[in-house]
């Protein structure tokens, strides 16, 4: 059925009309943006935008796709199993922390259906002190290396930034703790002041910041002289401002990985510790069941089995995902 003439002739002027306004739009777009048009270089406020939100998100995308790394993931999902004992060993251990401390009857006993991985000297359950020793290597390590982090970090940025007379003073004093082993001077602080945690916990902390020290003041010092920290100084920014707002964020990479790296270093070295006694008799950990072990080990060896394969089971997840940050945040390997 053919639509009236006069339908047709509505239809034809919306055309006209819709056809013209579009005309105006574009025309209007044009005169607007001359300048976007003629001159080079120019950029369109809009355009710009959302080029950087594209941009930024396809930077996310990308180091998310660097991290799907197969031997990274399995590096996140030991540590995930590591800090899941952690946390919830008193829902998990057979035993509770005290009944895991105290002597029970079968010393040295082989596994069993109620002890599944076997018993250690005194007749304690391998099974619930391993769970209970990822406790103490987690609270012990974690704020450790965080004492280390934040002074280190901290001295660094201000050695570089200043430089002169404050620079020589932090990094000589830096160079006197590097130029002894950290194993024999955290012997020497814990028979002086007693093997407490929280002693083990401050000595292991501060020994740790010559290192980040020493690594972050490169990288400030490269960063100091960039044109965007010369446009910070101008437009009136402190040296606070400056240091920890605008050269910090774009040195922190190397931190990241390094710090990733080191709690496996930190667990060995608490396990090191305990090996050699300097432990306290109320904490279960790896190490001095490693040491207890040594008394039997070829009638039972499960007993120093376990322990060993968990602190090698913890260093290896932190040393894998350490190695995937450093791979997804190193822009020389971001199109491997």
């Amino acid at each position: 059925m053919e639509k009236p003439y006069v339908i047709v002739e509505k239809e034809v002027k919306e055309e006209l009309i819709g056809g013209e306004s579009h005309g105006r739009k574009i025309l209007s777009w044009i005169f607007s943006n001359l300048k976007f048009l003629f001159l080079p270089g120019s950029r369109i406020e809009e355009l710009s935008l959302r080029e950087f939100e594209y941009e930024k998100a396809a930077s996310k995308r990308s180091f998310v796709r660097r991290l799907k790394n197969p031997l990274t993931i399995l590096g996140f999902c030991i540590i995930m199993f590591i800090v899941t004992l952690a946390v919830y060993a008193p829902w998990i251990s057979p035993q509770a922390f005290d009944d895991a401390m105290l002597p029970q009857v079968g010393s040295w006993n082989p596994p069993s259906p109620e002890h599944p991985l076997g018993q250690t000297a005194m007749g304690g359950d391998v099974f619930s002190r391993l769970i209970w020793g990822a406790r103490t290597s987690i609270t012990i390590s974690l704020p450790s290396i965080s004492i280390s982090v934040t002074g280190g970090v901290a001295l660094g940025v201000i050695a570089a930034y200043y430089g002169g007379w404050v620079d020589s003073l932090i990094m000589r004093i830096c160079d006197v703790f590097l130029a002894f082993p950290s194993l024999i001077l955290s012997l020497v602080f814990i028979a002086i002041y007693g093997p407490y945690i929280e002693i083990i916990l401050l000595v292991w902390g501060f020994l740790g910041i010559p290192i980040y020290a020493r690594l972050i003041r490169g990288n400030v010092l490269q960063a100091r002289e960039l044109p965007y920290i010369q446009a910070a100084r101008v437009s009136g920014a402190g040296n606070w401002r400056i240091m920890f707002r605008h050269i910090l964020p774009n040195v922190i990479q190397p931190i990241i990985v390094f710090f990733t790296f080191d709690i496996g270093a930190y667990i060995l070295g608490l396990a090191g510790l305990s090996f050699l006694g300097m432990n306290q008799s109320i904490l279960i950990e790896w190490g001095n069941d490693i040491n207890v072990a040594r008394e039997n080990p070829y009638e039972a060896p499960w007993a120093g089995l376990w322990p060993g394969f968990m602190i090698f089971l913890t260093v290896l997840g932190f040393m894998l995902v350490g190695d995937g940050l450093r791979d997804a945040l190193d822009p020389r390997l971001k199109n491997l």
